[in-house]
């Protein structure tokens, strides 16, 4: 599946000739939280995330979505794998709830690359059943993005604005 979809896309921010890929963002994140990587590949990853009591959403036994939507990011982000990556837009469609101690598997793929922009295609299943699937439109920024300087159209010094 990853080598299919390597040839598909061809990232230039990579070097073809080294064998491992290195993480390069996101590398404080609680993998407890977010999932382990499994696989990582010039934009592809493959991610785990076994559900624990601080995910609990009742008594029951339901974890909370947000959890879910995090992991899925988290993959995004790796499958970009850039120092300065981040999220600007999401759509997703969470398709089947995740309970305690399920093990969920991500899939996320780069599908789309201009300029600084990425868009990341996420899946997650937990054993054969899809969970989630999520587009995550990113953009690679220069500098980190509390360390972006932001201005208006004037030249004007802005609070918050758009980072694209």
């Amino acid at each position: 599946m990853a080598e299919e979809f390597e040839e598909e896309l061809q990232i230039d921010s990579y070097d073809e000739n080294e064998n491992e890929v290195m993480l390069s963002t996101h590398e404080r994140v609680n993998t407890d939280l977010c999932g382990e990587v499994l696989v990582l590949e010039r934009g592809y990853v493959e991610t785990r995330l076994i559900t624990i009591g601080e995910m609990l959403a009742d008594e029951i036994g339901l974890i909370h979505g947000g959890f879910i939507f995090g992991a899925a990011d988290y993959a995004a982000m790796l499958a970009v794998n850039e120092k300065n990556v981040v999220l600007v837009a999401s759509s997703c469609q969470f398709l089947s709830p995740v309970k305690f101690h399920d093990e969920v598997k991500f899939i996320a793929k780069v599908r789309h690359k201009e300029g600084r922009k990425r868009n990341v295609n996420v899946q997650g299943y937990v054993l054969d059943i899809k969970v989630f699937e999520g587009e995550f439109k990113t953009v690679v920024t220069e500098r980190h993005v509390l360390k972006l300087h932001l201005l208006d159209e004037d030249g004007e010094s802005l609070e918050s604005g758009s980072i694209v």
